[in-house]
């Protein structure tokens, strides 16, 4: 039949009764979204309605943008709210973004090696590359219910050896550099893992994973020298745009401190100590020196230390415990001194002790300090214990000649005492005047350390390194890499693939993949058998999604041009526990291809924002506590629509909010009311002849919008575009139900009838369809159902952003406060334009404030404009 609904030359509503009957009868079905979301999304499907096409995008008026949210992990069975929650804010930017004019990439795979994934495996007893297969599956069906904007066509899986042959051509690349080394270190373990975890890994002294106290063991490992790189990934956080919170994590993971390296002589040896020191204006109050256990010095100074059975088994208990254990602030500091070994103080020659402590570390700085009790806590606690001089050099009291007894260490400013030529002198300007008299060198040092990216574990991509006797030595072979043209060391099928804890992979009792030839010299040798971090495999997808098709996707990691178009990622969406892990290195291996010449930026993503947390009652969501909430349930119940406004109706994108499985009917209701808005006004219509008649007689051309509700939609155009620019997805779905409410507002009926029939009021065709194209990022199901119901041809998703109007977002009307001495005794409503003369009659004349003011002359009348009038008396 032909469309019922016919629209006037002024685009206004005109039905005759019979169209309106016959319309009536097609849209009063209730609201069922599995259907409509089912006809869409096999609509959308086929046509592959949100691809990009990447190289005509360039030739195209519309602005590339790629708008990307973190990959997830297929180490479960299947999403749960948190991610669809961070799924949908990134989408409803992507959609804002698409109706802005650009034309936008979000593209979608899967972080699917690593030991998340494999730990899953194991516990469910099934092989990773069966159970991993099956998630993504599972995943891509949940992914695809919520109506993003996913072009899947793009999508990348780690796992692939297509991909991961990339991962190690980076691998190579770094080595060549000099960025990738190997050496036997000191590094955490975690037992339960039965791998090693990068610094990173470790939260409070236990695997970020698993939570498992993290140990000790010396091992060979590879590196990545992300330090050199530090005063680059600190100094850039001061112009990216991302989320203070991350920038905060990532200084303080870098942790920058300026001072300066001293030497401390070794007496009657050749040796010397070298010391980083944030306090070199505290010099001449060093009475003692610490060694960490690990370091060098006591090993080239054996022969000369009294007592060293005693250091031997304490250094022995030192490499049982972890950092965490070490550095402890509240643990009772312990150490055992090297007797027969002293150093000499650079500033003031004295001799002074030397001992090993725990809770100094190799990695840190350079594995020794100074010690200076009278200006340090922990030294003066140290001290304490083992009978120590605390000289005090640094005096708040100065010039008087007494400084105050201390009964702490003192840390705060002052001037130099006991510090000879430098007595008077405030310590801060000291600093770096001490340092050049020891001839020091001013300097910086970082807290962040080298990246381990070794992982004795199976399910990962094979570092791509072999190891050759005939070019090195039976005792030291020779690190052969790989030659790219044998890209990907591929990852071989191992049916027991459970790690044994013994230092190497399973991958080691695979002869097969270990024996191999020299790429060198051609003769025997043995293949690397530890894989690579999964964070490496993430540092690097958002660069190979654009040219996952290209016809060069085999021949290099990313397209030069695609690249060029599509990158930086101009949104960036995540979790903030990401921040020192993925975050800092993906910026890091950015900014390594980029020196290399293989990237035009150093910085990934123009725009990072962290997203917030979703719990359930108030607690994190866990399976230990049995509150996880699979979206299944409630897609299937709700509709995708609906819980995709729920979540973000829960509070900021940025902190997220806490789920309540009832209150997501409220937002249901309101769809119900979007849905049912229409034809519940036709309906009515045709329940009042009278007034079906009276507003038919007007031709159906002679009403407007009412100015008051052209006001609140003017209001909302802008409000909701604000909020959805500063991603406050909540604030903006709460003005879209003030504006619909604003469609269904009884009317007031006056002499002539009413304009504002029944269920709602008689609006103009393009003030609802600007409604729908505001509601469209939060709910695209529904609104593409209604804009084709409307008539229209196209998608809902292709039509503009609307623009508000200036003048009706001024406020027309205003709350006028009348006070008398400051205190209220009216409230009226006047104009908002309203004046300071004006302003004051209205004052004089209310009968509330004539009956205050007694008859008395006011001695004051001050105006507030916007806000108030007070009569002073």
């Amino acid at each position: 039949m032909a469309d019922p609904w016919r629209f006037s030359c002024q685009g206004l509503f005109v039905w005759t009764e019979r169209d309106l009957k016959a319309r009536i009868e097609l849209n009063m079905a209730q609201y069922n979204p599995q259907k409509i979301e089912l006809k869409w999304r096999k609509k959308w499907e086929k046509e592959k309605r949100w691809n990009v096409n990447l190289k005509r995008a360039s030739a195209s008026r519309r602005k590339p943008y790629y708008n990307l949210m973190m990959f997830p992990y297929p180490s479960a069975e299947g999403l749960h709210v948190g991610n669809v929650y961070a799924f949908t804010g990134s989408d409803i930017h992507g959609r804002f973004r698409r109706m802005q004019g650009n034309d936008v990439f979000e593209p979608i795979g899967y972080d699917a090696f690593g030991i998340h994934s494999e730990n899953f495996a194991i516990k469910k007893g099934i092989h990773p590359r069966i159970l991993i297969k099956r998630n993504t599956k599972n995943f891509e069906r949940q992914l695809k219910l919520l109506g993003s904007l996913f072009d899947w066509d793009h999508a990348v899986d780690t796992t692939q050896p297509e991909y991961y042959k990339w991962t190690q051509w980076i691998f190579l690349q770094l080595y060549k550099a000099g960025l990738a080394y190997r050496a036997k270190a000191s590094v955490d373990w975690c037992p339960s893992c039965k791998t090693v975890l990068a610094d990173e890994q470790v939260i409070n002294g236990k695997c970020e994973r698993c939570g498992t106290e993290v140990i000790q063991k010396e091992l060979e490992q590879w590196f990545f020298r992300i330090t050199k790189y530090a005063g680059k990934l600190l100094k850039n956080l001061d112009w990216i745009d991302w989320s203070e919170r991350t920038k905060i994590a990532q200084r303080n993971w870098i942790g920058k401190s300026e001072g300066a390296l001293l030497n401390f002589k070794v007496q009657d040896t050749k040796y010397t100590i070298e010391v980083f020191t944030t306090r070199p204006d505290t010099l001449f109050g060093a009475t003692y020196m610490v060694l960490a256990p690990e370091h060098a010095l006591v090993d080239q100074v054996k022969d000369q230390i009294e007592n060293l059975d005693e250091v031997e088994k304490y250094r022995k208990a030192a490499k049982k415990k972890n950092e965490l254990e070490r550095t402890e602030l509240a643990k009772e500091k312990t150490g055992v001194e090297l007797k027969g070994i002293k150093a000499v103080n650079p500033a003031n020659k004295e001799e002074i002790p030397v001992y090993v402590a725990d809770y100094v570390l190799a990695s840190y700085g350079t594995g020794a300090i100074m010690a200076v009790p009278a200006h340090d806590q922990r030294d003066w606690e140290f001290a304490k214990k083992y009978n120590l001089p605390a000289v005090q050099v640094i005096c708040q009291n100065y010039p008087e000649k007494i400084c105050p007894v201390l009964k702490e260490a003192y840390v705060g400013l002052g001037h130099l005492v006991g510090s000879g030529q430098f007595d008077g002198t405030p310590n801060e300007k000291a600093k770096w005047a001490i340092t050049k008299f020891v001839k020091g060198k001013k300097t910086a040092k970082y807290h962040l350390r080298d990246w381990l990216i070794s992982r004795q574990r199976y399910w990962g991509p094979p570092i791509p390194i072999v190891y050759c006797a005939k070019c090195g030595s039976a005792d030291s072979p020779q690190a052969i890499p790989v030659p790219e043209k044998d890209l990907p060391v591929e990852l071989p099928y191992v049916k027991n693939f459970r790690p044994e804890g013994t230092g190497k992979s399973p991958l080691a009792s695979v002869k097969s993949f270990v024996h191999t030839k020299c790429p060198k010299c051609k003769g025997p040798a043995e293949r690397e058998t530890d894989v690579s971090d999964t964070f490496l495999d993430s540092a690097w997808y958002f660069l190979r999604y654009p040219s996952t098709r290209s016809a060069r996707s085999g021949k290099a990691p990313f397209e030069k041009e695609l690249t060029k178009k599509w990158l930086p990622v101009d949104m960036y969406i995540g979790g903030q526990e990401h921040a020192v892990l993925h975050l800092l290195y993906a910026r890091f291996i950015t900014m390594v291809l980029h020196d290399l010449g293989l990237l035009e930026f150093e910085e990934p993503f123009k725009k990072f924002r962290a997203h917030g947390l979703i719990t359930k009652e108030g607690a994190k969501m866990s399976k230990s506590k049995g509150n996880v909430v699979n979206p299944d349930e409630f897609i299937e119940k709700y509709g995708a629509d609906t819980v995709r406004m729920y979540l973000m109706f829960l509070g900021p994108f940025t902190e997220g909010g806490d789920w309540s499985d009832k209150g997501i009917i409220g937002v249901y209701r309101f769809l119900n009311r979007v849905w049912e808005y229409l034809p519940e006004l036709r309906s009515r219509l045709l329940n009042d002849k009278k007034r079906f008649e009276n507003w038919k007689n007007d031709s159906g051309v002679s009403f407007r919008t009412e100015p008051e509700t052209k006001i609140v939609l003017s209001q909302s155009i802008k409000k909701i575009t604000d909020d959805l620019e500063n991603l406050k997805y909540n604030t903006a779905i709460s003005q879209l139900m003030i504006l619909l409410n604003s469609f269904l507002k009884e009317p007031e009926i006056d002499q002539h009838g009413s304009r504002e029939l029944g269920g709602g009021k008689l609006i103009e065709r393009a003030d609802f369809e600007k409604f729908l194209i505001l509601l469209a990022p939060f709910a695209p199901y529904i609104t593409e159902e209604l804009w084709e119901q409307l008539g229209n041809k196209g998608s809902v998703h292709d039509q503009p952003w609307p623009k508000y109007d200036a003048k009706k977002i001024q406020q027309e009307r205003m709350k006028l406060v009348l006070q008398v001495n400051g205190k209220v005794r009216d409230v009226i409503e006047v104009d908002a334009a309203l004046g300071e003369s004006e302003a004051k009659r209205l004052i004089l004349q209310n009968e509330k404030v004539q009956k205050y003011l007694a008859g008395k002359e006011p001695k004051k009348i001050i105006f507030v404009p916007g806000r108030l009038v007070n009569i002073v008396v």
